[in-house]
Parts: C-alpha cells; structure tokens; sequence
C-alpha cells in the first residue's frame, strides 16, 4: 500500500509512505515519482500522519458498569472504590461476562486510533478472575492492539492478610507491570511500604511498575517523592511510571521545588489523567475547587516525560467516555493553561511520543523506514488544526492493512449570506 501526499506529523512538506510486508518501506517527498506497480494508493490530500495514538491508562475490567449496583453520590475517587467492592460481593459475573465488556471498550478504543493500551486489572479478588479475562483478551486481540497488563491490589496491597500473595500469583500467571496504591493503605508506614514491595517485585521478575500515586487533595500525601526516591536509588529510571499525583496539585512551591530535582534525577514517567481527575477531584473544597491535577506544565518543562490518558470508561469512578483521546487532550491543555501556540502545536505528544516512552514501547514506534507500518490519518492538515477541531481517526493501520476507516462526516446549509 502507498499513502500519498501525507503531512508528517511536527514535519513540513508532503510525503510518500510506500508499506509492504507489514514495514514501512520507504518515506519520499511527494513531488519524488514512486512505482506503484499495482499496489493499492491512498491520496491523503495533505492530512496528518502520525504514529497510532497509545493509551496509557485504563481500567478495561471496570469498563461499563457505571451505576451498578449503584450511582456514585460523592463522585470521590473513594467512594468508586467502595462502589466497585460492593459490585464484587453483590453481582456474579463470570470471566466470559468480563472479556465481553472489556472487548467493547477496546472496540471503541481502535476506532479511535488507539492501538497500545496499558490497563490496570484488579488483583483484590482472590479468583483473579478479571487477571484472568483479560490475559486471554490480550492473546485474542494481539493482532490488533499491543495489550500491557498491570497488576493492581485495588484494595491496597496491606490491607488485606493474602494481599502480597495475589499480587505475586498475579505477576506469576502474567502480568506485565506491578502496581500499587499507596494512599489507599491504612497507614502510611504501609503505603510506604506498598511502594518498596512493587519495586523489589519488580527486580525479581524482571517487569516494569505502574503506581496509582497520590489520587487525593491532601497536600501531605507524599508517596511520589517515596517511588522516585527508591527508584533513584535502585536505577530503574525508565522502567517506573507514577500515574495521577494529583497531590502535586496542592503542594507547596517551596516542597514542590525540592522534589523535582527528585524527580529530574530519578527519570521516572508521568500519566495524567485530565477528564477522570477534573471529575474526582476537588470532591471535598469549598470555593475556591481545586482541579486536581498534577503540575504537566511544570514537569515538562523541566525534561520529565508525561503523558495523558483516559483512565475510565462508564465506571463507579467516571460516568462517561467513549475510548477517545482527543477530548482528553483538549481538557488536559484547558485545565493546565496550556493553551498557548507552543503547548497547542506539540500536543499530540501527549498520547503518542510520551506514552510509548511510559510503556518501554519506543523501539519501533513511529513513522519511519523499517518500523513495522502501524501508524494513523487524521482529519487534518496541520498539527494546530488538529487539535482546535480534535481531529477524527480517518484511518487506522496496523501491519500494513487497514484496521479501521471513518468518512469525515458532511455539512450542507442552506444559508444566502454563504453563497
């Protein structure tokens, strides 16, 4: 297949993508005369190439359960937790029941050009059950969409007697990514602890590690400088990725400005949750409501690696969602005042460049010669437009085949003060 006259993402002029065999095979200028002996030619009329989007954040065995057994009240990220161990006790729903839910969220997902998604799975529940759904839903799914498994006492990893036993059984049977929840602990010694225990699994089984770290207001929950510390200290930079830390949002400058030489140090990633946390967060304010949200400007402005992903879709912690990134892009830049030209043009990063790095799936990724040929057309001609408009997915490719295709949608108006 050819896809001629593509826009490169952050690159000028127009160029030829010639894919055979599941590779990219070559990427000429447009005005550069190319064979196509037969193959089957796609003018892409100066729309926007760009590697597949990656979501980096997910909850695919909570996914559209919103309201069962019950709506949350609060819209606390604790009470959603509540909620769902009420769902565990109340409702039976069967493995098959869990991959049929979480198949039609990664459906939605794909027709949003998304086709790497990190999802945490719920290890609380000793039939491991959703570890279990899910891991066949990645074998099933591989030849559409890379599948990481993150292993994640929901519950807390203390606060249960068998709850480091899971998590191991979890990692054991498949698992990718250790996880953790430390503010969720009973005490503080334990989350601490939680967050020594992920990392020391993680060494021992060679995997990488993922920590819900500091979803809450509290500007004394400080489990971030805990991970990177550690992390620092054991040389696991790259390997370690710190979601939420809406925390930060609170903290003092003076603190904050000690912890990012920390951070700077420690090289560990970033995920922000925009949509999910401008939701949860702020639950407990009165005038004026914080948003919640962990400082992206800052921390990219010093070097860290962040990334934005959706976290929910219609679950006891988020009532909406429909596996689209891009409105999550637009929140995120809104809610971090990063609305200016410089942050608007290299946005997309955000759910594709940077989430590749948080995922260790860098090697391979992107629009280039010898890569496998997985990339996505989007409806747009410059990289401004396509997040003024939050440009559809026209084509979603994966190993040289499309995945996925979507007309642009058509406007007619009848309109005099136009003709």
């Amino acid at each position: 297949m050819i896809l001629n006259n593509a826009k490169l993402y952050g690159q000028e002029g127009k160029w030829n993508i010639h894919m055979e065999d599941g590779y990219i095979r070559s990427i000429t200028p447009a005005e550069k005369e190319i064979e196509t002996d037969g193959k089957k030619v796609i003018d892409l009329e100066g729309k926007i190439i760009l590697p597949p989007y990656v979501e980096p954040h997910i909850h695919l065995d909570y996914v559209l359960t919103a309201g069962t057994p019950r709506w949350s009240k609060t819209g606390s990220v604790f009470e959603g937790i509540e909620i769902w161990s009420e769902r565990k006790q109340m409702i039976h729903e069967t493995k098959d029941d869990l991959k049929k839910r979480a198949l039609k969220a990664i459906k939605m997902q794909l027709k949003h050009g998304i086709q790497y998604i990190r999802t945490h799975v719920d290890v609380s529940d000793p039939s491991l059950k959703g570890l279990e759904a899910l891991l066949e839903v990645k074998e099933e799914m591989k030849p559409w969409v890379d599948l990481q498994l993150v292993a994640f006492p929901q519950e807390g990893l203390y606060t249960r007697p068998d709850g480091e036993e899971l998590l191991i059984q979890a990692i054991e049977m498949g698992a990718d990514v250790i996880g953790g929840i430390p503010h969720y602990e009973l005490t503080r010694e334990d989350g601490v602890r939680s967050v020594v225990k992920a990392l020391e699994l993680a060494g021992k089984y060679d995997k990488l590690v993922d920590i819900h770290c500091d979803e809450i207001d509290d500007d004394q929950s400080r489990y971030v400088e805990v991970l990177a510390g550690e992390t620092l200290k054991l040389g696991m930079g790259d390997r370690v990725t710190a979601s939420h830390t809406t925390a930060m949002g609170s903290y003092s400058n003076a603190y904050t400005y000690k912890l990012f030489q920390t951070l700077k140090k420690a090289n560990i990633h970033f995920v922000a949750l925009p949509k999910a946390n401008l939701h949860l967060q702020g639950r407990f304010d009165n005038y004026p409501i914080r948003r919640g949200l962990t400082r992206v400007k800052e921390l990219l402005s010093e070097g860290v690696n962040v990334c934005f992903g959706l976290d929910s879709i219609m679950d006891p912690w988020y009532p909406l969602g429909d596996g689209n990134l891009m409105p999550v892009v637009d929140a995120g830049l809104h809610a971090c005042h990063m609305t200016d030209h410089k942050h608007i043009v290299k946005a997309l990063n955000l759910i594709t460049i940077n989430g590749a790095k948080a995922l260790g799936i860098e090697d391979g990724y992107g629009v280039k010669e010898g890569n496998q040929a997985n990339l996505i057309v989007i409806d747009a001609d410059s990289e401004y437009e396509a997040i003024r408009t939050q440009a559809q997915v026209l084509y979603s490719i994966r190993n040289g085949e499309v995945m996925v295709k979507t007309k642009p949608s058509e406007t007619t108006m009848n309109v005099r003060a136009f003709e």
